[in-house]
């Protein structure tokens, strides 16, 4: 028997991988994990995934097939002290022959020199070591502790999961809800299983909230519209504007605009603005792609997302927000030219590796007598004074520099630009 007061969600945890849900690639037949555990033979590894995707059990899981004893910290709570106490017990294991898996949730909480703390015990052998974070951990974990433990991704579950645990949890007469005679429709069930965001937990939460507020007909409880929707509330976006999600979406952003895609990246950018981001980091941004993606194909985006930026700031919101859709819409039906980024590129490599290289003595300026005298500024063609204000022939680059970073396009104003770059070039070649 559970306690009464255990939430639905931690009596329906499962006791073995066949009853869990979700994370296939990891936990199916001949995978990674399930091979761990038939064999109970376990490495050190970080599981990252989104909340209410299944580290925890899965840790404790594994920990019980290869039949250890697990020690669980949370990097929230955890300090010096209860580091050490783990690693004592741990070590009194050892001397016994027993194992020992240290299980630290949000382990990307823990400072830099907290997880250099656990290295030489993993080395040792002292404990497997298992973190779960729900951050990248290419960005929060140190290279040491990375290079002695796999990441395996956890994945948001599909609702096709949630719905089956929605099934199970109300069959269930054990552990979850089948002491009850609930009515849910189907279509009720999938705004649940929609609202939870592929978090299991979550959706068990809400379902046992439902349940226990349910309106009773003849011993029947019954979930309808009105009853989810007091449950549910108004659900926050699953949008962490410190974390990977928040850069996940602008990058989606970005690139729905470089894949000319209006309503990708309309949606995007509502995603953006619903999670909280400040509009006018969201203006920043797009001005950064009108010059990366579009450049001078169209010069008259970059305008625009400037004239956006303006009016976010004239007018905050949710007045300015909608400049900001208008700036995306454009950039995104926009054609497109990368052609400047590439050639700035370039040319930033090129002055870094040639510093030092003199300005062709007939650039120079020459304020003064003696630079005169020395040459400077000396036969320059002034451009005004030439065949169609151009001075064919003439150099204006460091000797041993190349140029040719500017390459445009075929596509919009670039066309034109094209054009008169290759008549120019062609007057060079007849001077």
């Amino acid at each position: 028997m559970f306690p009464a007061a255990m939430p639905l969600a931690a009596r329906l945890r499962p006791n073995t991988l066949n009853e869990f849900f979700g994370q296939a690639h990891l936990v199916g037949p001949g995978r990674v994990l399930s091979e761990c555990a038939r064999t109970g033979t376990l490495h050190s590894m970080i599981l990252w995934g989104p909340p209410g995707t299944g580290k925890t059990t899965l840790a404790r899981l594994l920990a019980k097939s290869a039949d250890a004893e697990i020690e669980e910290l949370s990097a929230v709570m955890a300090g010096v002290k209860e580091i050490r106490a783990v690693v004592e017990r741990s070590e009194s294991r050892q001397r016994l022959g027993e194992k020992t898996v240290l299980f630290v949730d949000e382990v990307h909480r823990f400072s830099k020199s907290q997880q250099d703390a656990f290295l030489p015990y993993v080395e040792q052998g002292l404990f497997v070591f298992i973190g779960a974070t729900t951050e990248n951990p290419s960005f929060e974990l140190n290279n040491a502790l990375l290079s002695r433990a796999r990441v395996h991704v956890l994945k948001a579950l599909d609702q096709n999961d949630l719905l089956k645990i929605i099934e199970m949890a109300l069959a269930d007469k054990e552990r979850g809800l089948g002491q009850y005679q609930v009515e849910f429709p189907e279509a009720l069930r999938r705004q649940l299983a929609e609202a939870a965001a592929g978090d299991a937990r979550r959706l068990l939460n809400w379902l046992e909230s439902l349940v226990e507020m349910a309106r009773e007909e003849k011993g029947t409880r019954i979930i309808d519209q009105a009853a989810l929707r007091d449950v549910l509330g108004t659900v926050m976006p699953v949008y962490d504007k410190g974390g990977e999600a928040f850069y996940d979406i602008i990058s989606a952003l970005h690139k729905s605009i470089r894949g000319s895609h209006p309503d990708a990246a309309l949606y995007w950018l509502c995603r953006m603005l619903v999670g909280g981001c400040d509009p006018l980091y969201i203006a920043r941004r797009l001005v950064r792609v009108a010059s990366e993606d579009i450049g001078n194909a169209d010069p008259r985006a970059l305008e625009l997302t400037l004239n956006a930026w303006d009016i976010q700031e004239r007018l905050g919101s949710p007045e300015g927000e909608l400049a900001l859709a208008h700036a995306v819409v454009y950039l995104a039906c926009a054609p497109k030219s990368n052609a400047v980024y590439t050639a700035y590129k370039a040319a930033i490599e090129d002055a870094k590796k040639s510093q030092v290289a003199e300005v062709p003595i007939h650039l120079r300026n020459a304020p003064t007598k003696l630079m005169k005298e020395l040459g400077y500024g000396k036969e320059y063609r002034y451009a005004h004074d030439e065949p169609y204000a151009y001075a064919a022939g003439e150099i204006y680059l460091p000797e041993n520099i190349k140029g040719g970073y500017y390459q445009p396009t075929d596509r919009g104003l670039e066309k034109q630009i094209q054009d008169k770059l290759n008549f120019l070039k062609s007057l060079d070649k007849q001077a």
